[in-house]
């Protein structure tokens, strides 16, 4: 039989790999284990130089779940870098304000920055190197420059106006010379690179023992100099939109008493292997749901790239995406029945729904009258699709962007010894918030994926965190580490999982064929960002699936829109062989995810 094609190939060997959205990140991850580091180790270098290579997409005031795998493990663990809203954020607090909807931009969708705490606890816990070590790397390019990637010279063009007249502390840092870089431009962050070094500093002060270095690094950020720029400036008004001024929230105090946590994994059984994702408050149990749904067909049969494989696909995630919305939440502050949503029972009564044709319905479960009361709220709270774009609107986008998908980066590390790392960070975008003055870097507006409104589990309220898209996935088989897998993409980062991971496990495709495939997702959810958009019955689909299979799915009745033929999903995968070698393959789409292996 012939080899099938694929963009790249799947790297595989025995040494390990790293798979990231930018081949700068997967070179630096790769070299730490190059000079003997672990995986995890290596993921912390590798999350910290994204940082800076991909700064439209996340920050260092961003955020991070990250799942992780140590070699002989009885089975992963969650490092939750999600922070949770301030003291100070309240419904009462925004309406008050004359503000009835979450803003997407600006100082008030601020939570706590967790990404700085949940890299410090994955190194300090899991890894071996030195702070230094794993942070040098995203200081040098900081410092001397790296290639502006044109999605990031897009986004800063089309704020750069605003930056000037509103977010000066931003335009210092994104407009060298006041101009707008190239894409392709060698652009530099010192100051982001003196706010590293000054944390390196300040940790090697507290002596040479590597866990008291941590430590201390973890008191500056959160404690130091770091929260207490924070604390200064979001005292200030800034310009949230045009026309629209507000003082911040988050304060110093409210970073000082946060810290990353860990805790299980939510996992289910799925044709031969275990599928870990995170908790409620992120929407990873919506894959698991939507799996679960997906047992009661003959899914493995079908053409992975014909109309039926892909009407039962979205079908079942446009049920597991309406109990996301009308369920999910920070479990630390409300009840998200999850024994019973990933439940084999409930999974077959909501494949009962599936019919041949496209639903254009909202439809969470199960039948009750707090459903009922949730399905009211998303109904009355969720915008139409012409209220789609312009400020704060979307992705986290300022203004009218062209549409590219994604809006996050993610990487997936695998070592010699066994040792597997699957994160998604995020946040922290140059272009969601104002850049905070000696620092360099804005803070996450994360809290803009909360609700106002009393009657959903994910509304705002002080100290919970927000139900997030981020959504980073780990396998394991006989419970062994298998693979660690993700993409950025907001609502549809399991959507484009999914795909990958039906035709990788049911029709025996590699990592690499089964992100090369033709990707497709549904647009039939409220949309988690502003201005929470509910498009029914729309199915986006790239090019490159046969014109017949475009023509069987508008008959089914699906309201089908063609995007270019390369251009959904942003991939990554790592893990390993049945013969105990490694894998790892990265998405060709828009030229920057690369996996490096040996």
């Amino acid at each position: 039989m012939p080899q099938a094609f694929t963009t790249r190939p799947e790297i595989r060997g025995t040494f390990g790999a790293v798979a990231s959205t930018h081949w700068i990140a997967s070179a630096v991850g790769f070299g730490i284990l190059e000079r003997g580091g672990n995986a995890f180790d290596a993921a912390v270098a590798a999350g910290f130089t994204l940082q800076i290579v991909e700064p439209h997409l996340n920050g260092p005031g961003g955020e991070v779940p990250i799942i992780v795998m140590p070699a002989g493990a009885d089975r992963p663990t969650v490092i939750c870098g999600q922070g949770v809203a301030p003291a100070a954020a309240t419904i009462e607090r925004f309406r008050a304000m004359g503000v009835e909807r979450m803003p997407g931009t600006g100082l008030l969708p601020a939570v706590v920055p967790g990404a700085f705490d949940a890299w410090m606890m994955l190194l300090r816990d899991h890894g071996t190197m030195t702070l230094r070590e794993v942070l040098e790397p995203a200081i040098s390019y900081a410092a001397n420059g790296f290639p502006l990637v044109y999605r990031a010279a897009e986004s800063i063009l089309a704020i750069a106006d605003f930056f000037r007249a509103h977010w000066p502390h931003s335009a210092e840092v994104w407009l060298p010379g006041g101009n707008v870089p190239s894409p392709g431009q060698m652009v530099r962050t010192p100051q982001i690179a003196e706010t590293y070094s000054r944390l390196l500093d300040e940790a090697e002060a507290a002596g040479g023992n590597r866990e008291a270095q941590i430590e201390a690094a973890r008191r500056a950020y959160y404690s130091g100099f770091v929260a207490e720029a924070v604390d200064r400036f979001y005292r200030d008004e800034i310009a949230t939109v045009p026309g629209q001024r507000h003082a911040g929230l988050l304060t110093g105090q409210d970073m000082a008493g946060w810290r990353a946590t860990t805790e299980e994994t939510v996992s289910i059984d799925y044709a031969g292997v275990t599928v870990h994702k995170t908790g409620p408050w992120g929407q990873g149990p919506a894959l698991l749901q939507t799996l679960r749904i997906l047992e009661n067909s003959d899914i493995g049969a079908m053409d992975p790239c014909g109309d039926l494989f892909v009407h039962t696909a979205v079908e079942a995630l446009k049920l597991a995406l309406a109990d996301r919305d009308a369920w999910y939440g920070d479990p630390d502050h409300v009840e998200v029945p999850l024994e019973r949503l990933l439940s084999p029972g409930y999974g077959a009564e909501r494949a009962a729904l599936i019919g041949e044709t496209a639903s254009l319905e909202l439809r969470p479960g199960p039948a009750t009258d707090a459903v009922a009361a949730r399905l009211a709220a998303l109904t009355d709270l969720a915008a139409s699709p012409d209220a789609a774009g312009g400020p704060g609107s979307g992705y986290p986008k300022f203004a009218d962007l062209p549409e590219i998908e994604g809006d996050t980066v993610h990487l997936d590390v695998v070592d010699r010894w066994g040792n597997l790392v699957a994160a998604t960070p995020s946040g922290g975008w140059l272009q969601g918030s104002p850049a905070v003055p000696g620092l360099g870097f804005n803070i996450t507006t994360r809290g803009q994926m909360f609700w106002l409104d009393e009657r959903l589990p994910s509304h705002l309220a002080p100290g919970r965190r927000p139900r997030t898209t981020l959504t980073p996935t780990l396998l394991t088989r006989d419970g062994r580490a298998l693979a660690g897998l993700g993409t950025p993409g907001g609502d549809q980062q399991d959507q484009w999982t999914l795909g990958m991971l039906l035709r990788h496990l049911h029709h025996g495709m590699n990592l690499q064929a089964a992100m090369d495939a033709p990707l497709f997702h549904t647009a039939h959810y409220v949309n988690s960002f502003a201005p929470r958009v509910f498009e029914p019955g729309v199915l986006l689909v790239e090019e490159r699936f046969p014109s017949g299979v475009i023509a069987a799915l508008r008959e089914r009745g699906h309201l089908v829109d063609v995007q270019p033929p390369w251009s959904l999903g942003r991939l990554t995968a790592a893990g390993f062989t049945r013969d105990g070698g490694i894998r790892a393959a990265a998405n060709p789409r828009f030229m920057q995810a690369y996996a490096v292996g040996r």
